[in-house]
């Protein structure tokens, strides 16, 4: 079946709700069940699903409908999907949906495919979900919970929900979604020793690793490229790994693995992880595929293995440096390569204390276990298609269960074993203790040189960790004992080292080692940090929108129309305005001050401006005036950071910058904690928006007028992209999206034909 290309371009029939920017995660609440119901027309879908499954492979999906908590989208696509967890044999089979497969941008909260395993290897049910949370600690990492699955109204059973590793998923995690992109999966998994997607050098063809890997990127020739490029310096350039690798982020993956004795993965088969290259050209591997976690699988080529695999003793023993101190029976290079340098051996063994330490010793896996179970019983009880008998579910949770070829053991059991083997594990303890962490002055100004120490005991070494924006790549300095790095005196266990404060935030971490072990503070970094923030400059937080005459637009929490000031942060970090004020009175500068309040990146806070700071909530202690005033925002060395002086008051229009954050203020339509549109004429009441723009843009038309076609033109004249749009017979405003994202940086004319009009525009795109 060949997928039907539709434009970029897709209506929206509704208007934009204020709501739009809500989480879109509740699909994966872990605390919830969730339903998807399937629909085929075809009586002998399982067999079509299994033909497809084995003779065609991932492209092969069947066509039919499925509803989603109640939502339903038709013409998707279905396939089986899995290895070891697919059988033709069985009733209940993993699902792959895909909502994209005829039209695009067609989604549920965000996202545009369901992966639905069916928990073949896991008595117990929550082994998937429960890595993933565990996991989800320390690195980017699927969201996952569990769904009741029918099939034409048949329960098929219980599966685990897991959130796809696609665009949708990296967007938000690394601030980009179209660089590289590959999922370590073998066409043919061969085993015992087989290649797969280890990524050992064989040659500079790129076709010598297309066999084992899956390209999930667009640009395929690219992609490639820079692929063989990581594999070779992998491989190759010892020395230069950390410029294509987030190293650390690889140390966790291994860390996770080993811990949880993850054996169906990297350290495995060679498969089951992703590798995302961020906007810093470093390839980030993500884990993926927990379903037989805790030791439920028992094989592996990356170490010598009897017949039949490891046993249950030999897994609770699993040597985590086994692949960098043997040779194994196919390379690993990603943790061989890595385990070499000696300071992130020892970092990669205090990531494996950190998960041990928050998640077993402390008893966590345990309580939160059983707290899956108790939520799911119901569910595992009316499964009509489970592997394991209802008997064993609760029992694996404890106990080995199965005989045979399917033994699986039980989670507490095994990871006590675990537990006891790693506290004797050499590099597991004698690690340095660090405390008493601060830096000096407080609240630095921008460019400021601010000072870090701590009290550092039992170390040889201690380097602090830093950078200066969100993703960034740290930078790592020695912290010195030594009396002149604000240490106060040489020898006395305080350390210090001094950065510049450049940008709007600082981000840092503190390491030390000694010959036996290293240690982190935070524990969870790089994936966590300390930060200090700058003072505000001018312009890092600015007045976006007011609202003095709100009669109906939008109510606060106690249900009243109270005027409203809406606050931009144009930085890319997120700020804290506790040490900020608001006025309306340039005589009294700190009429009103800020709690402690974090404001995202380029995002909006809103202030009732009511003068009723009793009320729960941001409410200043002033109003706004109909008449017309300023107001003011400073710090607490009472330098204005911005300020705004507004006149007479229209009712139902609002007071804001256009464009969007630093624009000229002009009177136009309220857009509550949005971005702002144009002015209140626009010609023939068309709207475009946000200008600049950036990956996509908007066009609205508020009247009865009828969009027809577009057409946009770049700086010279030419054309860039144009369509014709269908006519609707919805009244109302109508919205159009736009995807801009393949156009580069500049100024372009979009010129717009409706049912009566010709309407020409400017814009700038800031991609």
């Amino acid at each position: 079946m060949a997928k039907v290309n539709t434009f970029i371009l897709y209506i929206i029939l509704s208007v934009f709700s204020i709501n739009q920017a809500v989480s879109q995660t509740d699909f994966y609440n872990t605390n919830s069940i969730r339903e998807v119901r399937i629909y085929f027309t075809e009586s002998n879908w399982d067999h079509i699903l299994d033909s497809l499954h084995e003779y065609v492979g991932e492209d092969g999906r069947l066509l039919g409908d499925v509803m989603i908590e109640g939502q339903m989208f038709h013409n998707i696509g279905v396939r089986y999907k899995g290895y070891s967890s697919f059988d033709p044999d069985a009733i209940k089979s993993p699902f792959n949906i895909d909502l994209e497969y005829n039209y695009n941008n067609q989604n549920y909260q965000g996202h545009t495919k369901l992966k639905l395993s069916n928990v073949i290897q896991d008595p117990s049910f929550v082994r998937e979900v429960l890595s993933y949370e565990i996991a989800r600690k320390y690195v980017p990492a699927s969201l996952a919970n569990f769904a009741n699955v029918y099939v034409n109204d048949t329960l098929i059973g219980l599966y685990t929900n897991v959130e796809a590793v696609d665009k949708s998923f990296l967007n938000p995690r690394f601030h980009g979604k179209d660089n590289s992109f590959f999922k370590g999966a073998p066409e043919s998994l061969i085993i015992p020793d087989g290649q797969n997607a280890n990524l050992v050098y064989y040659d500079a063809d790129t076709t010598s690793y297309k066999p084992f890997f899956k390209l999930e990127s667009d640009d395929s020739e690219t992609s490639w490229v820079e692929l063989l490029r990581f594999i070779d310096i992998l491989n190759n350039d010892t020395a230069n790994i950390d410029t294509i690798l987030n190293i650390d982020r690889a140390l966790w993956m291994h860390a996770i693995n080993y811990t949880l004795v993850n054996l169906d993965s990297y350290i495995g088969y060679s498969q089951n992880y992703y590798l995302y290259m961020d906007n810093f050209g470093r390839f980030n591997p993500i884990v993926w595929d927990f379903n037989m976690s805790f030791g439920s699988f028992n094989e592996t080529d990356g170490i010598s293995a009897p017949p039949g695999g490891l046993t249950i003793l030999k897994r609770k023993a699993l040597d985590p440096l086994k692949m960098a101190t043997s040779t194994p029976l196919s390379p690993r290079p990603l943790i061989a390569n890595l385990l070499k340098n000696t300071t992130q051996k020892r970092m990669y063994l205090a990531h494996m204390r950190t998960i041990i330490d928050e998640n077993f010793k402390n008893n966590f896996y345990l309580t939160r276990g059983v707290e899956l179970q108790n939520m799911i019983d119901s569910s595992v009880q009316t499964d009509p298609n489970k592997f394991y008998p209802y008997s064993q579910f609760h029992l694996n949770l404890d106990t080995t269960v199965g005989s045979g070829n399917n033994i699986f053991p039980g989670i507490r059991d095994f990871m006590e074993a675990r537990m006891a083997y790693l506290d004797s594990f050499p590099g597991f303890t004698g690690a340095p203790v660090i405390s008493e962490i601060g830096h000096n002055p407080e609240s630095p100004s921008r460019d400021e040189q601010v000072w870090v120490r701590a009290m550092v005991a039992g170390c040889s070494e201690v380097f602090l960790g830093y950078r200066y924006q969100t993703d960034g790549i740290f930078k790592r300095v020695a912290m010195m004992d030594d009396g002149n790095h604000h240490d106060s005196l040489a020898g006395d266990g305080i350390y210090g080292a001094g950065i510049s404060t450049s940008g709007a935030t600082v981000q840092y971490y503190i390491y030390a080692q000694n010959d036996s072990a290293g240690i982190f503070s935070p524990e969870r970094a790089e994936y966590e940090f300390y930060s200090i923030q700058p003072q505000l400059s001018p312009g890092d937080i600015v007045f976006n929108e007011i609202m003095a005459l709100n009669s109906n637009t939008v109510k606060d929490q106690d249900n009243e129309f109270d005027g409203w000031i809406e606050l931009y942060n144009t930085t890319s970090e997120e700020q804290n305005l506790k040490n900020l004020y608001l006025t309306d009175d340039i005589g009294t500068l700190n009429k009103w001050a800020f709690p402690d309040t974090v404001v995202p990146a380029k995002s909006f806070i809103i202030v009732w401006a009511d003068d009723d700071v009793a009320q729960d909530g941001l409410h200043a202690g002033f109003s706004l005036t109909e008449a017309g005033n300023g107001i003011y925002i400073l710090n607490d060395d009472e330098q204005i950071i911005d300020n705004v002086e507004y006149g007479l008051q229209v009712v139902g229009k609002t007071y804001g910058r256009y464009p969007n954050g630093y624009g000229a203020f002009a009177y136009m339509l309220p857009t509550f904690a949005r971005n702002n549109y144009v002015g209140t004429s626009p010609s023939a009441d068309v709207l475009l928006y946000p200008n600049p723009a950036a990956g996509e843009v908007y066009i609205e038309m508020i009247s009865a007028d009828k969009i027809l076609a577009y057409a946009i033109y770049d700086s010279k004249g030419q054309q860039v992209i144009s369509s014709d749009l269908y006519y609707t017979s919805k009244t109302g405003s109508e919205l159009y999206k736009i995807d801009i994202s393949f156009l580069n940086s500049g100024l372009y004319i979009i010129r717009v034909e409706t049912t009566d009009h010709s309407i020409t525009k400017r814009f700038i795109v800031v991609n």
